[in-house]
């Protein structure tokens, strides 16, 4: 039977949630605050330039994503490029792990044997990782930090510099001292313990939001759907069986049969704080409806800098993108640089460095950590051209991701109330052992999950 679901937030949970509604044929009205769908990976404008929001790296292993972009008529081949694992630094300057085209596991095996930049001892404690995890089946009996993991796994201070730490921050956006074991492993059992292209790399050709948002909204839209931009949902009202929803420039609309509030946990918080019944004018809490505001009260959030650096169009770096070692110390900030001209030409000379987890580097003035990046980059690049800029822009999103910590209790996607959803990267799959940190695969999973639910 058809039903009039309404989706608040036009983030890739949201999307993906409208598309999956759609596809099973009910009448879908996707909300969205700002004037660009993609949440937290959307396209923005910087003086007129064209950029993401941040820098985004992808993995084979998504499977959920890839999946819901084919759904509505994308081809992943095209709008992405692929790429083998690898962790390779600018020459001499730390090492060059990269997996050649074999099955698994003897991609990662024969990667480990050519790596150049690590010891035999820190080979020998990379396969010692590996060959334990693979035994315990990626599970821990009690989660613990990354680094109390790579501790008694006995892993050594260069393999944890160049390998693991760079590994942690870019999947969890949270430092290894204070990073969910049991999550990384899931994050590393479905990429480094699966099949080789689950561990392929994919970097976007395209801008965030023509990755995926703006052709789901097209196909919903297309298929009998309401799409409603810059109109931000100010309030819930249960109305009978179904849902009321007042929403900005809109006004108040009635007669939906269910709603997902797939927007940040803290949005999300909001709406569920102002909940309120058309009679009674206030909701009695339930139990689960309690424990998930708890639960939504309890996030930290990380943060996540990308600096775009613009330079001649002949401009060529000798990968597609490179791992960097931080070092505040030394006021060298960035983690990862990527050549955007060797994905869209269009982009030609443009570079993206990201900081993940930045408190440090978001407390300085946008310019001093652009120039700070920028020799940086001379510095490891050995190219002092690099250390002055055409343009530089700065984007600094201080609440990027949750924390993705041990102890972290993420809700549900149900929040006790008949046909109120939540979807979201924060909320749990209801198995630690699947559960992923803040990526669009688990924003997209976590939609999916509503639409069986529904």
């Amino acid at each position: 039977m058809q039903q009039h679901i309404a989706v608040i937030g036009g983030g890739w949970a949201g999307c993906a949630a409208a598309v999956r509604l759609t596809q099973r044929g009910h009448k879908v009205a996707l909300f969205e605050a700002s004037r660009t769908l993609g949440g937290r990976a959307r396209r923005v404008e910087l003086d007129g330039k064209p950029v993401d929001n941040g820098q985004h790296i992808m993995l084979g292993a998504y499977r959920e994503t890839l999946a819901v972009m084919r759904s509505v008529g994308l081809d992943p081949d095209n709008l992405l490029r692929r790429l083998p694992m690898q962790m390779r630094y600018p020459q001499g300057k730390g090492m060059d792990f990269l997996a050649p085209k074999l099955p698994a596991p003897w991609h990662m095996l024969a990667a480990l044997l050519r790596a150049k930049g690590l010891a035999w001892q820190d080979k020998l404690a990379l396969a010692r990782f590996s060959s334990l995890a693979r035994w315990i089946g990626w599970r821990l009996n009690i989660d613990c930090s990354v680094s109390e993991l790579l501790q008694r796994y006995d892993q050594t201070p260069r393999l944890i510099a160049l390998m693991w730490r760079p590994l942690c921050i870019a999947a969890l956006n949270t430092p290894p001292e204070r990073a969910s074991a049991q999550i990384f492993l899931n994050v590393l059992r479905d990429s480094l313990g699966a099949q080789r292209a689950a561990s392929d790399m994919l970097i976007p050709r395209t801008d965030l939001s023509a990755l995926f948002p703006t052709a789901a909204a097209d196909y919903v839209t297309s298929n009998g759907g309401a799409l409603h931009i810059g109109a931000a949902v100010q309030n819930l009202v249960q109305h009978g069986a179904g849902w009321q929803i007042t929403a900005e420039k809109i006004g108040t609309m009635a007669a939906f049969d269910a709603v997902i509030i797939a927007t940040q946990p803290e949005h999300a918080a909001r709406l569920l704080d102002g909940l309120s019944n058309s009679s009674t004018q206030s909701i009695v809490p339930n139990a689960a409806l309690q424990s998930t505001r708890a639960q939504l009260a309890r996030f930290s959030y990380e943060p996540i800098t990308t600096c775009y650096l613009q330079y001649d169009p002949t401009l060529r770096l000798p990968l597609p993108f490179m791992a960097l070692q931080d070092d505040p110390a030394r006021h060298h900030w960035g983690q990862f640089v990527f050549d955007r001209g060797q994905l869209d030409p269009q982009h030609a000379g443009m570079l993206a460095v990201v900081v993940s987890a930045s408190e440090q580097a978001i407390t300085l003035p946008r310019i001093t950590l652009a120039e700070q990046i920028a020799t940086q980059l001379a510095s490891v690049l050995q190219l002092a051209a690099l250390a002055s800029p055409q343009w530089h822009g700065v984007i600094s999103e201080k609440r990027a991701t949750y924390s993705c910590r041990p102890d972290l209790q993420r809700p549900s996607n149900q929040t006790g109330l008949t046909n109120l959803l939540l979807a979201g990267d924060y909320t749990s799959s209801g198995n630690a052992g699947d559960d992923y940190p803040a990526t669009i695969e688990s924003a997209v999973r976590s939609a999916i999950i509503c639409a069986n639910l529904l």
